[in-house]
């Protein structure tokens, strides 16, 4: 089963909800910003999953720019390879602004930047649900369940969900991120599904 690198699902929505797939060539310690007072989080070498949101139907807090920003490092760091793909892919198909990278560069905020600061991180998969529905507490429910990931610390990714994990590891193959986007592609316009 092919896993396309960029999947888009829904209407015509400037606002949704993402799952990144990031891959981590190399195991390290990380400070993920002041989570947990600064505690340094042992992270394996493997594949990792983010689930947020960007609700704004313009702006930063857009869909497009959001995940524009998330394939940004700071810095003169190279961007992820992804990110050229993600600006024609969004181009494209009406999502975002024509110029959505970041107007002044980045500043690392969300736990998750932390990591994909890392030259040593790739983002490899998105998939992104174009709906102004809040879905991102809803599916990060169901892959903290799922057999295959494991919680790295609780509450990380999420300082706005409390109970909730938002960037989980992930030790499976292509058969079950295939399925995954799958499962994400079957519901398309249909999010009523994925309602909390």
């Amino acid at each position: 089963m092919e896993i396309p690198s960029i999947l888009i699902v829904g209407g015509d929505s400037q606002a949704g909800t993402y799952i990144l797939r990031i891959r981590l060539t190399e195991g390290t310690t990380l400070q993920f910003g002041r989570f947990k007072k600064g505690k340094l989080i042992s992270l394996p070498a493997g594949d990792y999953t983010y689930v947020g949101s960007a609700l704004s139907e313009k702006g930063a807090t857009s869909l497009a720019r959001r995940l524009v920003r998330h394939a940004t490092r700071s810095g003169d760091k190279p961007p992820h390879a992804i990110r050229e793909d993600m600006i024609d892919r969004f181009a494209e198909c009406g999502l975002g602004p024509r110029d959505p990278l970041p107007k002044s560069g980045k500043t690392l905020f969300w736990n998750v930047d932390f990591l994909l600061d890392l030259q040593s991180a790739e983002i490899v998969n998105i998939i992104a649900i174009r709906s102004p529905e809040r879905l991102e507490h809803t599916i990060a429910g169901l892959l903290e369940q799922d057999a295959e990931t494991q919680i790295i610390e609780k509450g990380l990714g999420a300082n706005d969900a409390p109970r909730s994990t938002h960037i989980l590891r992930v030790s499976t193959d292509e058969t079950w991120w295939a399925s995954f986007a799958d499962s994400i592609r079957r519901v398309g316009s249909s999010t009523q599904h994925w309602k909390d």
